[in-house]
């Protein structure tokens, strides 16, 4: 039997332990928090799983809440008229809503990860509850056959280099500020399903709203990405959750009136309801080397930390996770060297780079071929429902997306069977 040792208790650590020790894998997961920490604690993060990442689960059994979160069928892009105040209609210069092939589903991680946890313990699995720093690890590596790292912040992250080839952005590109909140009104243009929506303020940043399961039931995700400097970035010094809450919904009744107007009686969930921070989006080399000599393996954002703003943090973890159970379940019982690890993230890097690549254009300022392709979206079905379809296969964006000939012809092409 196979010793791994899983340090980090997020999407990707716990569904990859979980995953090996359904396997037969004896594997030890790494926790710096208790299970009733993490579910009474603050929230970590924003998610929205696809219908891809949502198989990995399934696959795994571990689709433990998908009867009682909400089924996420569409997914709406919206681009503010600047300098609007009106709810209306005519204060958006686009607006449309693309229909998701199967559903969408957000799971708030205090409840995902708390259960998985558990679930982890209950199955035999020996779950250690300690704050790892490289000196623990540089014994640990020595009585296991492989050491996985997928705690995202810390110390043990300073382990693995930038990749500077595949890191364009070297400072962070959006400040960010999360609130779950209840009694979000429906949209009235759909009220008969849920969607994502993603609202986009030229020159000053974006707003998106996500239906959740959180530990006190539904719920919605209030979630600015603010230009740094910009009139979004004042989130940083703000401690108190009702404050952030006022400034949050100030800062939508100036921006986005239209989802302002369903959320004039919204409270926290609870107290530990919001979130702010920021961070640079960035590409790691994906081996890092201990004091010792052993080597260790770095897992999702670990090593491809990409910016939230395509919604694909969880997303890419789960797909990580899999992909990642493939490799370790194919090299059956030869030796986790270097190569190996080196050619396990080259596996996963093929879907990862896709996401990175749409992300950091997402970043940038749209050239005109893609204010088109969105624009021509509110007006052609299919192209609504093909791009809402990238965030669960983002390699898809390759044929239609970045180039400006190919959106033309796609755009073409959709617009003649239309009128067929």
């Amino acid at each position: 039997m196979r010793k791994i040792l899983v340090v980090g208790a997020g999407q990707s650590g716990l569904q990859l332990a979980l995953g090996l020790q359904s396997h037969g894998y004896e594997v030890t997961l790494m926790s710096n928090r208790t299970a009733d920490e993490i579910r009474t604690g603050r929230v970590m993060s924003t998610q929205c799983m696809f219908p891809t990442a949502l198989q990995h689960e399934r696959d795994l059994k571990l689709n433990f809440w998908e009867s009682q979160a909400p089924k996420i069928k569409g997914l709406g892009v919206s681009v503010a008229v600047p300098g609007s105040h009106d709810p209306g209609p005519a204060q958006r210069a686009i607006d449309w809503v693309g229909r998701l092939d199967g559903h969408a589903q957000s799971v708030d991680q205090r409840v995902k990860m708390a259960g998985w946890m558990e679930a982890f313990a209950q199955r035999g699995g020996q779950l250690v509850i300690h704050g790892a720093a490289v000196g623990d690890l540089d014994y640990f590596s020595r009585t296991y056959d492989l050491v996985l790292v997928a705690a995202g912040k810390g110390e043990l992250v300073q382990m693995f280099g930038r990749d500077a080839a595949r890191s364009p952005y070297s400072e962070p590109q959006r400040a960010l500020a999360v609130a779950y909140v209840h009694g979000l009104g429906p949209r009235p243009e759909h009220p008969e399903f849920d969607a994502v929506r993603c609202n986009l303020v030229p020159g000053v940043g974006e707003l998106f709203v996500m239906p959740t399961l959180t530990t006190s039931g539904r719920a919605d995700i209030l979630f600015w990405e603010g230009i740094p400097g910009g009139p979004l970035d004042v989130f940083k010094d703000v401690k108190d959750p009702a404050a952030h809450l006022s400034l949050t919904l100030e800062l939508m009744e100036r921006f986005v009136p239209w989802e302002y107007a369903r959320a004039t009686r919204v409270e926290l969930t609870d107290a530990g309801g919001t979130l702010a921070g920021r961070y640079a989006p960035t590409v790691r080399h994906p081996v890092g080397r201990l004091p010792g000599g052993g080597l260790v393996l770095g897992v999702a954002d670990v090593v491809v930390a990409n910016d939230p703003i395509t919604g694909q943090g969880s997303n890419s973890a789960a797909k990580c996770a899999a992909s990642y159970l493939a490799s370790i379940l194919d090299h059956g019982d030869k030796e986790f060297d270097g190569d190996w690890m080196r050619a396990t993230f080259d596996r996963y890097w093929e879907t990862a780079r896709h996401v990175t690549k749409w992300t950091n254009a997402m970043l940038a300022p749209p050239p005109e071929h893609v204010l088109n392709l969105i624009g021509a979206a509110g007006q052609l079905p299919p192209v609504a429902d093909r791009f809402a379809g990238g965030f669960d296969d983002p390699a898809d964006f390759e044929n239609f997306f970045y180039e400006p000939r190919l959106t033309e012809d796609y755009l073409s092409e959709v617009s003649a069977a239309a009128g067929a």
